[in-house]
């Protein structure tokens, strides 16, 4: 019998195992997960740091650069190893569409380990956010028009936007050395962006109450999930009442804080039990897992970018 505690030759193994465990699962499904461990282990010691620092409710906007960063580095593992698959999604009459894709992938590596960071936030927040933005104008919104009738479409051309508008506001409310009024204008496109979006979804939880919360996406809570069209109606209220906040500048740094805390609640109690049982589903469970908690994320960034006691 093997001693407890033994030398290398105790633990060789289990080393070994563990690279064959490695080796043996697709590299779709091993790179997101092991990019969202590695940029959890780079930032989550920076975040933590932070926390102390700051009171009340406030405690969790520093988390939100967390929720924002470790879904952009799984859809980044995802266009890595996906890329002549993602190609498709891109415009025909662009060129290389390959290539775009790839550069996608590096620009959303390098916007999550910059917030993550601290290391040029601000800078890194506005690209993400420019970048974001002209995925809508270039793709979702071309395609919502085309199928004025499909509400899904919509909402992708909505929670898109909504990625940019959080960040725009993030770089806006901490790049101290740019002009007042240029930060002022970022902040409020931010701001307007995520309200509308908000009231958005709220309607469309309200039609479509047994749908997933959150994004509303095509996907329906799974059967198991108790008193479903419950869960739908409190989120398009949630949503609803801070959305006409953040819009209507009514306590919107509190309305943004609490609507970023009801999602993240939504994440950890409705798409993380069905991807706990669906590992290996990284276009669907982990997609509507990482996109919630990326809505999420984006409105924490919104309001850690607003002023207290709402002073735009």
């Amino acid at each position: 019998m093997r001693p407890l505690g033994g030398g290398p030759d105790y633990f060789a193994p289990s080393y070994a195992w563990a690279a064959m465990m490695a080796w043996a699962i697709p590299a779709s499904v091993f790179w997101p997960y092991f990019d969202a461990l590695a940029i959890l282990a780079i930032g989550l010691p920076v975040i933590f740091k932070e926390i102390p620092q700051v009171q009340g409710a406030d405690k969790v906007l520093p988390l939100g650069r967390m929720f924002y960063a470790l879904p952009m580095v799984v859809f980044a593992a995802e266009h890595f190893t996906g890329a002549r698959g993602m190609s498709q999604i891109v415009p025909s009459w662009i060129p290389f569409r390959v290539f775009w894709v790839y550069l996608v992938a590096f620009a959303l590596v390098a916007a999550a380990l910059a917030l993550v960071t601290r290391i040029q936030a601000p800078l890194a927040a506005l690209l993400a956010g420019i970048m974001f933005l002209l995925f809508v104008c270039l793709i979702h919104l071309p395609n919502a028009i085309e199928h004025p009738g499909d509400r899904f479409r919509w909402a992708v051309a909505f929670r898109d936007s909504a990625f940019g508008g959080g960040p725009l506001a993030y770089a806006g409310g901490h790049a101290n050395e740019w002009g007042k009024q240029r930060r002022h204008a970022l902040v409020n496109v931010g701001r307007i962006i995520i309200g509308v979006t908000a009231i958005f979804f709220a309607v469309e939880h309200f039609l479509h109450p047994t749908h997933m919360p959150g994004v509303p996406l095509a996907k329906e809570m799974v059967e198991w999930i108790p008193a479903r069209p419950l869960w739908g109606y409190l989120t398009g209220a949630t949503l609803l009442i801070c959305g006409l906040g953040i819009l209507l500048k009514r306590k919107a740094r509190l309305a943004a804080t609490c609507l970023g805390v009801e999602i993240v609640f939504m994440v950890l109690l409705v798409y993380l039990p069905t991807l706990v049982l669906h590992p290996s589903d990284i276009g669907n469970e982990m997609n509507y897992f990482a996109d919630t908690m990326m809505f999420s994320g984006t409105i924490l960034l919104l309001a850690a970018a607003l002023p207290r006691e709402d002073r735009t």
